[in-house]
């Protein structure tokens, strides 16, 4: 499987959060404490939205920086994340379940004003494989460069609307996974953790077909987090819009972290973040 982290709020260095904490995503890459394996070295990628670059609606296109081999040795990484700042950026290191070591097969996928990522993986994928991608629209088709179920899974949730309704799409779209799996006899079909941005907002999704989703975890509002550590330097700098989405946890700050609840998305938005259920709907 993968890790990711998703960050909205006060715009930071990239590196404070790739490499700086703890347990970084860096660190996640060799040393995963909550994923299936251990070590996540099949490529790594980070998209990112520049702030000076947003237009009267507060929104731009995404910058996108991926890579095939680790992100623990990876010295152009470690460059642009030192000089890289933004409000808004998702970061994915790979364990691949199948699917070939290539740059396209990176996350985060792009498309137009979007980014995507997941960790997670569609069950027995090759079986049905072709079955899924005949539903992707027309006009968005040639956009696919990779080979892998997630890049799959985004290319159908835009199919079924996502431009225009996040959660209602990603439902669309688990619950035509779901059934196209029972149409083969395929159990267990889906096992997700997805983050999705537009520039202006960040969703995030934890879900599996059999109930028991890979780990996700939010960070605790700001102002809660003051109040219980006041000595906290990094916490003054940082507005209390500011969120942080993770696979697991980057640090051991008590109270820091909250797990997001089984088969439910987050959206983070300026002005209320919110929780919901999530219910895949099938065709």
């Amino acid at each position: 499987m993968c890790r990711w982290l998703a960050y909205s709020g006060s715009p930071i260095m990239l590196e404070e959060l790739l490499y700086k904490p703890a347990h970084s995503l860096i660190d996640q890459s060799r040393h995963a404490r909550m994923g299936v394996e251990t070590t996540n070295g099949d490529g790594f990628g980070v998209g990112w939205y520049p702030d000076e670059l947003r237009d009267v609606d507060g929104a731009t296109d995404p910058a996108v920086f991926r890579a095939v081999g680790p992100a623990w040795s990876d010295r152009n990484l470690h460059e642009l994340a030192h000089c890289v700042r933004s409000p808004l950026f998702l970061a994915h290191i790979r364990a691949s379940t199948g699917t070939a070591v290539q740059q396209t097969n990176c996350h985060p996928f792009r498309y137009g004003r979007w980014l995507w990522m997941h960790n997670g993986a569609i069950h027995d994928f090759p079986k049905l494989k072709r079955d899924l991608a005949l539903e992707v629209a027309a006009p968005l088709y040639p956009s696919i460069e990779g080979s892998t179920d997630s890049e799959l899974m985004f290319y159908l949730a835009l199919t079924f609307g996502l431009r225009d309704d996040v959660p209602g799409a990603v439902e669309r779209m688990a619950g035509f996974v779901e059934a196209v799996a029972a149409r083969h006899g395929v159990p267990d079909a889906l096992q997700m953790t997805v983050g999705v941005s537009d520039g202006r907002r960040l969703w995030a999704f934890r879900y599996s077909t059999e109930r028991a989703s890979r780990s996700l975890f939010f960070s605790t509002s700001v102002h809660a987090l003051r109040a219980l550590h006041p000595d906290s330097t990094v916490l003054r700098r940082v507005s209390e819009e500011t969120r942080i989405i993770v696979s697991e946890p980057i640090g051991d700050l008590p109270g820091a972290w909250n797990p997001v609840p089984e088969s439910c998305y987050g959206l983070v938005q300026e002005g209320h973040d919110s929780i919901h259920v999530f219910r895949p709907v099938r065709p």
